[in-house]
Order: C-alpha cells, then sequence, then structure tokens
C-alpha cells in the first residue's frame, strides 16, 4: 500500500469514519455533499462536458481529447440512491473517459426518498435506450457504476436483457452495492475496518430507496438476479469494505450462470477508492485497468 493511501486512511479515519450517523439525515448530508462541490477539482483543459436531455432524463456528456465519437460510457453514480450526481464526479469521470478513449453519459437519475424503487432504475434504462436510439452500436457501449450505481448498473443490464434490447460490450462495477437486504458476512465483519460506511447507514439507504418493496427484488439487489447472459464484466472492490461480500458474491453469481466476469479485490482498500486518483496511486491503477478492460471488450481484435 501506498504511503498516500496510509495518509489518506488516517484522514478518513479522523474526519470521516468517526461522523457516520447510523440513522442519517438525508437533507443534512445533501447540505453536506453540496459543500463537498466547492472543493471538487474541475476537469483539465480540453475536457469538455454538455448537457442534454435523454428523453426527459438529464445527463452529462463527457470527452477528452483521447475520447472516440463510437464509443461511449454511461456512467451510474454512487450515493446511497439518496444523494451525490455527477458534478460530484467531475475529476474523475474525465479519467475514466481519457483510460477508456470513450464519451462518458451520467445521467442525474431521480433520488430516494421522494422517487423510491424503482425510479433510479427507469432512468438508467431510459438513458441507455436513447443512446441506442441516437445511433451508439452496443458493441461500442459499456455500462459502469460505483457503490449503489454500480448495483443499479448491474439491475439495468438484467432489465434490458430482459425487455430483449441490445446488451453492451461490456460493465464495470466498482464497490457494487448487489444485496439491499444486506446479507452479505462482511457487512457486520467489516465494521471496523470499513473506513466509510456503516451497516446502520446502509440499512437507512436501503429503506429510502426500496419504499416498501422487497429487498430481494433482482432489479433491487441483482445479487438474486439470473445472471445468465450479461456481458463481460469488471467488479473491483476493496478487501476492507462492508460491501465486499456484495461484489465477490455478484462475481460468483455471474461465473456460476457462465457470464464472464473478472473480480479484483485491492488488499486494504477503502469504498470507491478510484475516486482518489487525483492523490492515490491505486487510484490511478485501478482506472488504468478499467481502461484496459473496455479497451479489450470493445476490440477484441486488440
Amino acid at each position: 500500500m501506498s504511503i498516500a493511501a496510509h495518509i489518506l486512511r488516517a484522514g478518513l479515519r479522523c474526519f470521516v469514519s468517526r461522523g457516520l450517523e447510523p440513522e442519517p439525515q438525508i437533507d443534512l448530508l445533501r447540505r453536506r455533499m453540496k459543500a463537498v462541490l466547492w472543493v471538487t477539482p474541475f476537469p483539465p483543459r480540453g475536457t469538455q462536458a454538455v448537457r442534454l436531455e435523454a428523453n426527459g432524463v438529464k445527463v452529462v456528456r463527457i470527452a477528452t481529447p483521447q475520447s472516440l465519437d463510437e464509443r461511449c460510457i454511461l456512467y451510474l453514480h454512487g450515493g446511497g440512491y439518496v444523494m451525490c450526481s455527477p458534478p460530484h464526479y467531475r475529476d474523475f469521470i474525465w479519467r475514466i473517459a481519457r483510460a477508456a478513449a470513450a464519451r462518458v453519459v451520467c445521467p442525474y437519475y431521480r433520488l430516494a426518498p421522494e422517487h423510491p424503487f424503482p425510479a433510479a432504475l427507469d432512468d438508467a434504462v431510459t438513458a441507455y435506450s436513447w443512446l441506442l436510439a441516437q445511433g451508439s452500436d452496443p458493441r461500442r457501449l459499456a455500462i459502469m457504476g460505483d457503490s449503489a450505481g454500480g448495483g443499479l448498473a448491474l439491475a439495468t443490464l438484467l432489465r434490458l436483457r430482459n425487455e430483449g434490447l441490445a446488451l453492451p460490450a461490456a460493465a464495470v462495477a466498482l464497490s457494487p452495492w448487489t444485496d439491499l437486504a444486506l446479507t452479505g458476512d462482511s457487512m457486520r465483519g467489516n465494521a471496523s475496518a470499513d473506513l466509510t460506511m456503516r451497516y446502520g447507514r446502509a440499512a437507512s439507504f436501503a429503506r429510502h430507496y426500496l419504499g416498501g418493496a422487497d429487498p430481494r427484488h433482482p432489479y433491487a439487489s441483482p445479487l438474486y438476479g439470473n445472471a445468465a447472459g450479461l456481458p463481460p464484466t469488471l467488479i473491483q472492490v476493496g478487501s476492507d469494505e462492508i460491501l465486499r461480500d456484495d461484489a465477490v458474491r455478484m462475481a460468483e453469481k455471474l461465473r456460476a450462470a457462465g457470464s464472464p466476469v473478472e473480480i479484483e479485490v485491492w488488499p486494504r482498500m477503502h469504498h470507491v477508492w478510484q475516486l482518489y486518483a487525483r492523490v492515490l496511486p491505486e487510484g490511478r491503477h485501478a482506472i488504468r485497468r478499467i481502461g484496459a478492460f473496455i479497451e479489450t471488450q470493445m476490440n477484441p481484435s486488440s
């Protein structure tokens, strides 16, 4: 583990993990996240960010000088289904666009509790269908997300397959939340190691998002779905996360169903460490791996 990772862990332990309320107030969390935008760096010069509307769903499309017009990634942000938005990811999305030589489309999907399940899923499917209608070749499409967005990306794949839509060439899930029933052993086993999440907080987010729906519904918790016929998937997760088993069990489910999957469990990494790529060598390395994976799936001959 790098020196930067040790320093970041110490900072997270002091300033984040000590303030993780088991029953967080959504309005307070959103105000805190709004304040974070003031210190979130902007992309480098040459990055293009365009706001569009995808059949009623607002999206932002990010492209770097390396982005190829024919390649596109639908990125679904995290935030427990209750907070965050594309601007919170402005120092990360461009890195994915550059690494994968693709344009990235990030939807402002609706958030709970105002818009409970399946509103976020409906918006993700709408945005993907819009990309197809715009002429995107599914062989040059990928779907990606982190945390709740990682689970949402996998749930979107299940629904696209079930509804007979063309599936993308690849999927990437970073620390995906795949089990809103919270049954993984790491949910409690990693409680003292995880610096950014707690069982009580995850349970609160799940209640807000589900709004009374079955936590084992495959479109809410893709771990309980039929994983057959899904595209090649890369999963990255940190060993210290409470969501570690959500990722590991999802990979096992995909493999058992015959769907190609690669899983990387990064030693001592915290939840979605890739977002800290500006200061974290492990984050930059993980992003390079993502770019190489997407490149391989979109250009099999390479």
